[in-house]
């Protein structure tokens, strides 16, 4: 096993609780639009097993509830590009579709800092979405990006710090580690694991009790200039969501 794999094994058993499947079930690794060009990704998931009971008044409940979000992109410049999700779209148990709110970004990766096969970066996003997602319409959450390629391995790190910036609820600064390890079949196709892990307010980082954690079994493709990547998730701790499937297909608008 190479060096990557220990690192990617490490990081692995070291992220131990996530939240609940959000509108985006994604490790942000080096992708950037070519200055001038425009993306767009489709996030798709769906909860096929877990409590039906909401998180609090007004929620919506996750169980069977599918989550459509398209994530339209633009090149800025070699280094950054923006995007925004627009709308979050749900179609809940009863088959009835709803538009819960928007977020934007700016992403930033440092593409001639590094060698060509290492890379890190940085992300800042921030939405207002309706009650029945969040009982705090307005949240951010700034992203630190890592990651690199050694042969046939790859492992990528989300430092993720989430935050309230307005609601009736506002609370402390949480902290997020996601994390993905993956081993290329061929020049298209790579499968490995990927984990989503909350680690709680900043105030008590390293108690993990009453945390949330998801665990990927996910691959990624592309067809033809169609990129895919799917997964099957199994939510354990305090997680509600136990089986979750997602996808996210890259669809060449350009």
């Amino acid at each position: 096993m190479t060096r990557f794999a220990g690192l990617g094994l490490a990081l692995l058993l070291g992220a131990t609780q996530a939240i609940a499947a959000p509108e985006e079930i994604q490790v942000y690794m080096n992708e950037l639009d070519v200055p001038g060009e425009f993306g767009l990704d489709l996030h798709n998931n769906y909860v096929s097993s877990g409590s039906a009971a909401p998180e609090y008044p007004g929620a919506q409940a996750s169980l069977h509830r599918y989550r459509l979000t398209p994530e339209f992109s633009y090149g800025l410049t070699p280094t950054i590009d923006l995007g925004a999700y627009l709308p979050l779209l749900t179609l809940n148990d009863q088959n009835r579709w709803s538009a819960e709110g928007i977020k934007l970004r700016v992403k930033y990766i440092a593409v001639k800092s590094f060698a060509r096969n290492t890379w890190w970066g940085l992300n800042l996003e921030v939405g207002k979405v309706s009650r029945a997602l969040d009982v705090n319409p307005w949240n951010g959450e700034f992203k630190t990006i890592i990651g690199g390629r050694s042969g046939k391995w790859l492992v990528a790190a989300n430092l993720n710090l989430d935050f309230v910036v307005s609601g009736p609820q506002p609370g402390p600064v949480t902290l997020e580690v996601d994390t993905k390890v993956a081993y290329s079949l061929s020049a298209r196709t790579q499968i490995g694991v990927e984990t989503y892990s909350g680690l709680g307010p900043l105030s008590r980082v390293g108690r993990l009790q009453g945390e949330e954690q998801a665990v990927y079994l996910a691959a990624d493709t592309s067809i033809g200039s169609w990129a895919l990547n799917v997964g099957l998730g199994r939510g354990v701790g305090t997680s509600q969501d136990r089986w979750v499937l997602k996808a996210i297909v890259g669809v060449p608008i350009n």
